[in-house]
């Protein structure tokens, strides 16, 4: 990941975190505690919403379109100039490569006109260790050793780190869908507007899930990989079934804000949908635990906001023994925080990426 190797040293500064991986354009800046002294994000929702999904082109325009203001309102918000800044990272990706290219190439042409450290950071290096950040106070120090479960639109990840090199390691992925798409599909398929996974899970708050109970994908006994393919396609199985009874509509108008307008079998439907597909990350929690000791869990990315997810994991780690980290709500989606978090703690490393040669890549394996 890095091009540069130095001898570990105190850091003392500001870090400034930029994120553009897709359509979020987002800046932040840590102390050398890693104090999040501000985190602006700036959304492009309004832009895309009429789709149904990001476009790629115009999410790269709206990116140099707000960073401007974005990064000035970051600065100031931070009480720093850009001459306090003592080190610049940015997001490589995995993501949309002309976002990338965006924030990549602000974060090198920053950190070479200061002269100050650069750091590419890989996205899901941002949400691993995001759950160390705090509300307020200086982020805690990674432990000896770390279970990290990422969770979000793009990715189903479950990583295994060692505190004291920075090591990752992939102990499993999905196969298909990551978590989030599977939410964000069904949300559309009943007449929600995009980004859709957040609502399902208010809704579902709503519905009785073994009204309308959906099996929980299992690869092998002996695997951990994720599949949310199956659960989505069941899913929308039986909203063909629902609307096929209720005269061709299985939702309610998003527009309405009523949720009393929705019919009692879809919340039903999605509360069964949600359940199952936090179950099956339990399960691999699970399998991993009769494994190995577990001894902390990290809990990051956007579907970490879960309401179910959060109140399964926490019974997890009572069950278990073991100290689950739940990344802050403000942090759980893309953010510059995390990957201003995430330089630093390789900044302590003296682990360092040349700006000149740093490229963005759509796609991009983690190692840590």
């Amino acid at each position: 990941m890095s091009t540069a190797n130095v001898a570990a040293t105190p850091f003392e500064g500001f870090v400034l975190g930029i994120e553009t991986s897709c359509d979020d354009t987002a800046c932040a800046v840590l102390d050398a505690e890693g104090r999040v002294l501000s985190s602006v994000v700036s959304s492009q929702l309004d832009v895309h919403r009429p789709f149904g999904g990001v476009v790629p082109e115009a999410a790269s325009r709206e990116h140099l379109r707000n960073w401007p203001a974005v990064s000035a309102a970051a600065l100031e918000e931070a009480g720093v100039d850009w001459s306090d800044i003592g080190a610049v990272a940015a997001t490589r990706g995995p993501g949309l490569v002309g976002s990338l290219l965006v924030g990549l190439s602000l974060g090198k042409a920053i950190s070479y006109s200061l002269g100050v450290p650069f750091l590419a950071v890989h996205h899901l290096e941002g949400h691993l260790f995001s759950p160390l950040l705090q509300t307020g106070g200086a982020s805690r120090s990674v432990p000896e050793s770390m279970v990290g479960l990422v969770v979000s639109g793009g990715h189903t990840s479950l990583l295994a780190v060692d505190g004291p090199s920075g090591a990752v390691t992939s102990l499993a992925e999905t196969r298909d869908d990551a978590i989030g798409e599977a939410f964000d599909k069904i949300g559309h398929r009943v007449g929600l507007p995009f980004p859709a996974g957040a609502e399902v899970d208010r809704l579902a708050e709503l519905g009785d899930p073994a009204a309308q109970p959906f099996r929980v994908a299992r690869i092998k006994s002996d695997e951990l990989a994720f599949s949310y393919s199956g659960l989505k396609s069941q899913a929308l199985r039986a909203l063909g079934e629902i609307e096929a009874g209720n005269g061709g509509a299985a939702g309610a108008s998003a527009a309405a804000g009523d949720d009393g307008s929705w019919p009692r079998d879809v919340l039903d439907l999605l509360a069964g949908f949600r359940r199952a597909a936090v179950a099956q990350l339990i399960d691999r929690l699970d399998r991993l635990s009769d494994e190995r000791p577990v001894e902390r869990l990290s809990v990051s990315g956007g579907v970490a906001a879960n309401r179910l997810l959060r109140r399964e994991v926490a019974l997890w780690g009572e069950r278990r023994g073991a100290d689950v980290l739940l990344v802050p709500l403000r942090y759980c989606g893309d953010n510059a925080a995390m990957i201003a978090h995430a330089g630093l703690l390789r900044l302590r490393r003296g682990d360092t990426d040349d700006p000149r040669s740093a490229d963005a890549e759509s796609r991009i394996p983690f190692a840590g």
